[in-house]
């Protein structure tokens, strides 16, 4: 059964850390993310990658260039992995950065990116329908095999930010992956945004962008999945969007902020909400230790 919650307390749950077991993640003198204390004591194995020290972890300055860095981190990444410290494997390489534009420092295993705090991005998709009545949302339940968040809520499409692809090219491709979703549909959704936030977790720091989009779909459209992540769609009134976003745990975590995001500029969370002000301020507002 799902637990009780509110918008304010789901919002709350997507924003809530401590930086006192976090050491910052230092490259050339500049913070890049952070990096649990527990985790840092295995980086120890590796002095000629990382220099651990009580007050930071500092990537070794003899690393200077791109390759060099994500050989040498990649092979500790890689070796953490087999130990079972890192506990997950995705086989695919995310961006180390400060800001989603600028040149990446080098690119790691998407998996370790927790474990070191580092800034991640990722797309997600609300599907919408307008009909005789109103305005319909296509959630999407994911599928009971994945490692994190099975069987839970989602939007219509979400995925994360690789290297090497566009935004929009992105999307594109995560549509046709999780929702079958043609190309020539899929390019018409709009950007609506970004949101920020940064959440502790068991395995590390979750610094993350979301960058959300809106696709108005056709009344006859139903959404297929083709990759297995997705085990059903349900097509559902935006009034029972707010519902279980408001009084449920339904929904994957991160969720909950795109859909409160999308309540607020449909009009269904207004400034007559006794949390609006809390509301925008968790969703629009950038913490300082985000901003880099």
């Amino acid at each position: 059964m799902s637990q009780t919650m509110s918008y304010l307390a789901q919002a709350r749950a997507c924003t809530h850390y401590s930086l006192d077991r976090f050491r910052p993640f230092h490259i050339d003198g500049l913070r890049y993310g952070w990096v649990p204390a527990e985790f840092a004591q295995h980086l120890q194995a590796w002095p000629e990658v990382f220099e651990v020290r009580p007050d930071q972890v500092a990537l070794h300055p003899s690393l200077t260039s791109y390759d060099a860095r994500t050989d040498a981190v990649n092979t500790v990444v890689s070796a953490l992995h087999a130990q079972g410290i890192i506990d997950t494997w995705v086989d695919e390489r995310y961006p180390v950065v400060r800001a989603f534009d600028e040149t990446p420092a080098f690119a790691i295993e998407r998996a370790a990116v927790l474990y070191f705090g580092l800034l991640g991005f990722g797309v997600h998709m609300n599907g919408l329908v307008e009909s005789p009545e109103g305005t319909h949302v296509w959630l999407g339940t994911r599928s009971h095999d994945k490692p994190f968040f099975p069987g839970q809520l989602d939007q219509m499409v979400a995925g994360g930010q690789p290297m090497g692809i566009g935004i929009t090219e992105n999307l594109i491709k995560e549509c046709q992956e999780e929702a079958n979703i043609p190309a020539d549909i899929a390019q018409q959704a709009q950007a609506r945004g970004q949101i920020r936030y940064m959440q502790e977790t068991e395995r590390g720091m979750d610094v993350s962008v979301i960058f959300v989009f809106d696709l108005w779909l056709p009344q006859d459209f139903t959404p297929e999945n083709t990759d297995g992540e997705v085990e059903s769609f349900a097509l559902v009134p935006i009034d029972e969007v707010a519902r279980l976003t408001d009084e449920t745990t339904l929904f994957k975590d991160n969720c909950n902020l795109v859909n409160i995001d999308l309540l607020i500029r449909s009009g269904m969370i207004t400034s007559e909400h006794p949390d609006f002000a809390q509301l925008t301020s968790i969703l629009y507002a950038t913490h300082d230790e985000l901003a880099t």
